[in-house]
């Protein structure tokens, strides 16, 4: 059917005209609807109204609590950072007796400026673990002329006879005055005994016993000594007559060595020194070994002395030690440091040094010193004679072997210094 145009056109105003009057009573008269998702919401100061409820509130206050979390485990991740790392601390050793030499130079490794042995002023610096170690020696080092720019220290004495230990006390009262003063806090004591281990002058000033002394790391086989604040310290060299650091090579390893033994000493009236001189001059030994004796002791070595001395360490296999005051002598590392073996008399001499079964010589023993030890010099022969049946690579590999011995001892020095010292001074109490 046909509708008219007329009556299209009709339909189509009367059309609008609906939809008109539809949009204008939604605007104007009918309540508002908003979707969820067009609806916005104020901020205000009182509580939120229904009209203004915010549909991801939940998920928000979740978010912030996750956020707020992640920036706590952040924060606490930050301080474990902080907390491990090395902390380091300061530790100033003063050199006043010739131990101290061979603890700096032969154990700890440090170096000394100037090199010239006979300066009045050397000071040296090294890192060894967690410890910035700064060293000072030499005549010119006196009290109150340090530069003290730490409160932890290390003081190196001699305690062997009465001089040594007026002028060590003084030493131990200038350092009192300071741990007074609250400019020293930590105090350690490397201390070069009395070879009868008569120290009871030190022991006023040991913690434990009402002083300021934290530590005491204390030469030959003294009945205190009880690894906790009283340590057991080698001998080692006598750098007081300059014997030099040395550093073994290949030719100290693998060269023949014309000389079975040697023994350069002083010999004492009456002494096992005198049967051992005997003993090789009876056997017919004393062609096949370097000796050179003589009645008195001298504090000093001259050049040629000590190149002599130190040539017939290199040209030995074995390196005879017989006892002093002591068991424990510089002779027994010197031929160490050469690879040329020690034969060591071992007994306990005069005096109130510890004894038992590890006595003397238990710190060289505990550590498994490959030395050869004897009661009687009258075993010498027997030992020469084996000797003489050693091949070249045996020899070459038992000498080797010492001087890797000697090496790792002094290494376990090292690290028990180090370790004892940190211990003690920065995490007790």
């Amino acid at each position: 059917m046909k509708i008219p145009k007329r009556k299209l056109f009709l339909l189509i105003i009367f059309a609008y005209v609906a939809f008109s009057l539809y949009a204008a009573y939604n605007v104007f008269f009918s309540t508002k609807v908003i979707s969820r998702v067009h609806r916005v919401v104020k901020k205000e100061t009182g509580a939120p109204s229904a009209d203004e409820w915010n549909p991801w509130e939940d998920e928000q206050v979740d978010y912030n609590s996750a956020l707020n979390k992640k920036r706590e485990a952040f924060k606490q991740h930050l301080a474990r950072i902080d907390k491990s790392k090395s902390k380091r601390f300061k530790v100033q050793i003063w050199g006043k007796a010739a131990v101290g030499l061979y603890l700096w130079e032969h154990i700890l490794e440090g170096p000394l400026n100037p090199t010239d042995k006979v300066a009045q002023w050397r000071e040296g610096e090294l890192q060894l673990g967690k410890i910035d170690f700064s060293f000072y020696t030499g005549p010119a080092v006196v009290q109150g002329h340090v530069p003290l720019d730490m409160n932890s220290l290390v003081l190196v004495l001699n305690g062997r006879e009465q001089q040594k230990v007026s002028y060590s006390t003084r030493w131990l009262e200038h350092v009192q005055a300071l741990v007074h003063s609250h400019t020293v806090l930590h105090v350690a004591v490397v201390l070069l005994g009395n070879e009868q281990c008569n120290n009871d002058w030190i022991g006023p000033y040991l913690k434990r016993n009402g002083g300021f002394v934290d530590l005491l790391f204390l030469v030959y086989d003294s009945p205190w000594v009880n690894d906790k604040d009283v340590i057991q310290w080698p001998l080692g060299v006598a750098t007081y007559r300059q014997f030099p650091m040395i550093r073994p090579n290949a030719q100290l390893i693998t060269s023949s060595r014309p000389y079975l033994c040697n023994f350069l000493g002083t010999v004492y009236k009456n002494s096992s020194r005198e049967t051992l001189m005997q003993v090789l001059k009876q056997s017919g030994m004393d062609k096949e070994c370097i000796t050179t004796a003589r009645e008195k002791w001298l504090p000093q070595e001259t050049a040629d002395s000590l190149r002599h001395y130190q040539t017939a360490l290199a040209q030995s296999e074995l390196t005879l030690c017989p006892v002093g005051i002591n068991t424990e002598c510089y002779r027994i590392y010197e031929a160490c440091s050469y690879g040329s073996v020690p034969v060591v008399e071992d007994v306990l001499t005069p005096g109130t040094c510890a004894a038992g079964s590890s006595a003397p010589l238990r710190l060289l023993k505990a550590a498994g010193a490959p030395f050869i030890f004897i009661s009687d010099w009258k075993e010498l022969p027997a030992i020469l004679e084996r000797e003489r049946g050693m091949s070249q690579e045996q020899r070459v590999d038992r000498r080797r072997r010492l001087l890797e011995w000697y090496a790792s001892f002094r290494q376990q020095m090292k690290e028990r210094f180090a370790d004892v010292i940190e211990e003690t001074f920065f995490k007790s109490g």
